[in-house]
């Protein structure tokens, strides 16, 4: 049976508020987790063309199809544009590969990744420069990039388009340029991180949110590029977390995937065992209080387990998260 709670987007688009990351999900694990989510009733799957394994996840998506699990229309699939693809006329580039990778026609939801360029590659993810750190492409401006955005949504290659890590400030610059609104702007969430100016912002502009990393995050292959903090805080063991699921009979994952579906905030977390991706849908039969939603908020203290602040990125003219 599907999981039928959803967003309406501004583009008309309903988008399930619970989906199934596969950001970190490895080659050879993603495929099988992909179909057991769709197996247990997951309609919305989170992609990007830099996770590497988009091959493996349209395998899952084209299998669950010919095996009657879904049609394609009933799915929700999101990817996002990496930062080689940072010109306007390089996002159809970007798009057409992830289309190819996902053996889809075309995506429900695209986002720029980041509001960051690098240097135009086709064939790597993390170009690097003289400097032996990742090349930035400052001869485009982001404004620039989703004016591609809506290029290959007026082509029908996507329903939707939005944005991902984008601050408050940046939000309002897609803005004034945009003539398509960003249906989405995709931000780590969590109760560490609560975002309480953004979510504000985005709420007044119509733009959903979409929460990753809303469990907190598991620790980073070894040596992989991922920009994660290096001291994580363990989300899923906090006190106040565990307090509250103990009081409904519930995992501490359910705890926070609840406090965001309560809120109207997609919620995508990642997992490839079949138990926790079941279990991560039992979310839509208790209701936190607004007592426990503000304990959750008290945790707040701007922590970010992907501040992705590493080969100099913090310096880039657009880096989303000065302070």
């Amino acid at each position: 049976m599907a999981l039928t709670q959803s967003v309406t987007l501004n583009s008309g688009e309903e988008m399930p508020l619970l989906g199934l990351g596969t950001w970190q999900s490895p080659k050879g694990q993603v495929y099988q987790a992909v179909y057991d989510a769709i197996e247990v009733g997951y309609r919305h799957i989170d992609c990007a063309h830099v996770y590497g394994n988009e091959e493996e996840v349209g395998d899952a998506i084209s299998k669950a199809i010919s095996d009657g699990l879904v049609k394609r229309e009933e799915l929700f699939i999101t990817s996002k544009l990496w930062l080689t693809f940072y010109s306007r006329e390089r996002v159809p580039i970007c798009i057409e590969r992830t289309l190819k990778r996902l053996k889809l026609d075309y995506l429900n939801l695209f986002l720029i990744h980041w509001p960051m360029g690098f240097k135009d590659d086709d064939d790597t993810y993390f170009p690097e420069g003289a400097d032996g750190k990742w090349a930035q492409n400052l001869d485009v401006d982001f404004t620039n990039t989703w004016l591609g955005m809506e290029d290959v949504q007026k082509k029908g290659l996507t329903k939707s388009i939005g944005i991902s890590n984008f601050n408050a400030a940046q939000v309002e610059r897609i803005l004034k340029v945009a003539t398509i609104k960003p249906a989405v702007n995709q931000i780590e969430l969590h109760p560490l991180n609560t975002q309480k100016d953004l979510l504000k912002a985005l709420k007044e502009h119509g733009i959903v949110a979409t929460a990753y990393c809303p469990l907190g995050s598991s620790p980073p292959p070894e040596n992989a590029k991922s920009g994660l903090s290096a001291d994580r805080p363990l989300l899923l063991q906090n006190d106040v977390v565990k307090k509250i699921a103990d009081k409904y009979g519930k995992q501490p994952a359910q705890v926070l995937i609840r406090s965001h579906i309560q809120r109207g905030v997609v919620c995508i977390p990642k997992s490839v065992t079949k138990n926790r991706i079941e279990a991560n849908t039992k979310v839509f039969d208790f209701e936190l209080t607004d007592q426990e939603l503000e304990a959750l908020d008290a945790l707040n203290e701007s922590y970010r387990f992907c501040p992705f602040n590493i080969q100099g990125l913090e310096t880039h003219r657009d880096y989303p998260f000065k302070a």
